[in-house]
């Protein structure tokens, strides 16, 4: 692999990284102000959501370092997060007779957000490094 793909990989890695760590601070940040009672909303909240958001956005800055750091269970764990979001957003979308429109909208923001760091680390570096063989 030469010099100049192994940079293109780190570059898109590192974009990966970041937006990893953006999410995830939103969640903890947008989270945390709701169960502190800092930020009401207009519309129904369900708490375990809100828990589950920080949670997640805690595994998503967590992630974020294993990402920027190319340590090998960085795929391994955003598997888990995009496949954890993926499953709540099916149960907001179509169990849930209590979810609010937001959090609907919201999950399925995360779940693309995710789509999309898993493309900028994971699948666009392995076709760089198909096309520079």
């Amino acid at each position: 692999m030469s010099i100049q793909t192994q940079t293109k990989n780190i570059y898109y890695s590192k974009a990966a990284a970041i937006l990893a760590f953006f999410i995830g601070m939103m969640s903890i940040i947008a989270g945390s102000m709701v169960l502190l009672g800092v930020d009401s909303k207009t519309y129904n909240t369900l708490q375990w959501l809100i828990i589950y958001n920080v949670a997640l956005g805690t595994i998503s800055v967590f992630a974020s370092y294993l990402i920027w750091t190319g340590i090998n269970y960085n795929k391994l764990i955003a598997f888990f997060i995009i496949i954890s979001h993926s499953i709540i957003l099916v149960y907001l979308r179509f169990f849930s007779d209590v979810a609010a429109l937001e959090s609907v909208h919201a999950m399925i923001f995360r779940v693309v957000i995710w789509l999309i760091i898993i493309v900028l680390f994971m699948i666009i570096p392995q076709q760089i490094n198909r096309r520079s063989k």
